[in-house]
């Protein structure tokens, strides 16, 4: 037997193996479905949706400030800004 015959022998004995194999397990799987019986489908059972309510919130007016605590904050603005480096 040559080399070739005998590599093409191999192929077609992994072949037919294989296909044995597949189809013993597809009959095994059908006797297990078989066995088991009609599947039963459960009902579904519809959520009823809560609607959340709203709540409406108040807006709060901004509170003007005076001239002296205005002066306040742009006396604390230039005074930061004179320390950081970079700054001459």
């Amino acid at each position: 037997m040559s080399h070739a015959s005998m590599l093409k022998a191999r192929r077609k004995h992994q072949k037919t193996r294989k296909l044995l194999d597949v189809a013993a397990k597809q009959a095994k799987r059908l006797a297990k479905l078989a066995l088991a019986g009609p599947v039963v489908k459960k009902e579904k059972v519809k959520k009823e949706k809560v609607q959340k309510e709203k709540i409406k919130t108040e807006k709060v007016k901004k509170v003007k400030l005076t001239k002296e605590e205005l002066g306040r904050q742009d006396a604390k603005k230039t005074s930061a800004g004179a320390g950081k480096k970079g700054a001459s």
